[in-house]
């Protein structure tokens, strides 16, 4: 009697809505309200100010909530212990990736995980959209770059290199930019914003470049590069082997931007069961 209505609470408080709680429950929304009711007459308080718009705590509500959401924890971590002491981990694992990214070097490894843990089910979904994980109920989602979401948590699994680069053929016909302030005098090869990123001074700096070449696509900007339409700003995983045969060369290697990393971001309220915990180790060994 007295854990009734208790994971309804919880779920209400975190997503501020009695329908989301219910989606994530997977129960109707009439009987989240009717336990949160109960609950709220045993208390003999209010949890919630409830409007048309919106769903809040009450400072009753707040407090009752670092409690229960300890209490769940708790539940969970016991549950987790219990998993730990089973031979094999087990279970499915929901992820997002970028696509491109996901393509070529989180699902072949995700792939070779599988190979050594038969009984994880593994659901991937690649997108560039920035996808709500506590909404969308993901486990995991692999990001890059800069990370602006202070309510997940985070663990770094590499780094990547942003190289600016052209072909030995363009550099011939148009000459080498020597600094940041000559690229207005090149024809750059545009992705999906108008700026690069560098390193002037020890200061970090965006510097806004044109072309007549736009494409949302690595390979694309990487191929147009090679045949020499151009200046390009992209991830070592483009054009790493090109740099490296000579296809490509690397230019204004003085101005280049600070590593950025490779991560893997989860829910807060969320601790890593044993199956997400060992494929997040066993990408960030296979990353680093």
């Amino acid at each position: 009697m007295q854990w009734e209505g208790i994971s309804e609470f919880v779920y209400v408080a975190e997503n501020e809505s009695f329908t989301l709680a219910s989606k994530k429950m997977a129960i109707s929304t009439a009987q989240v309200s009717r336990q949160i009711s109960a609950l709220e007459k045993r208390l003999n308080i209010k949890l919630f100010y409830r409007t048309t718009r919106k769903v809040s705590l009450t400072e009753e509500g707040r407090v009752f909530y670092q409690h229960c959401r300890s209490v769940l924890d708790g539940l969970d971590a016991a549950e987790r212990a219990i998993t730990n002491l089973q031979s094999k981990p087990q279970g499915k694992i929901k992820l997002t990736a970028s696509v491109t990214y996901g393509e070529q070097h989180i699902l072949p490894l995700v792939n070779d995980f599988m190979q050594l843990y038969s009984d994880i089910e593994v659901s991937a979904y690649l997108s560039n959209r920035k996808i709500d994980l506590v909404e969308d109920g993901y486990d995991l989602a692999i990001r890059l770059g800069k990370l602006s979401d202070s309510s997940m948590m985070a663990k770094k699994l590499g780094k990547r290199t942003n190289y600016v680069c052209a072909s030995p053929v363009y550099l011939e016909k148009q000459g080498i930019p020597h600094s940041i302030s000559e690229l207005n005098k090149h024809s750059c090869l545009l992705g999906t914003l108008d700026y690069w990123h560098f390193t002037e001074l020890n200061k970090e700096k965006s510097i806004r470049v044109s072309g007549r070449l736009r494409y949302n696509s690595g390979y694309s900007l990487t191929d147009a590069a090679l045949k020499g339409l151009g200046i390009v700003q992209l991830p070592d995983y483009y054009v790493q082997q090109h740099l490296e045969s000579g296809k490509l060369v690397s230019l204004l290697d003085n101005y280049r931007a600070p590593d950025e990393g490779i991560w893997a971001v989860y829910p807060q309220n969320r601790h890593l069961s044993p199956k997400i915990r060992l494929l997040v180790d066993y990408l960030a060994d296979q990353l680093s």
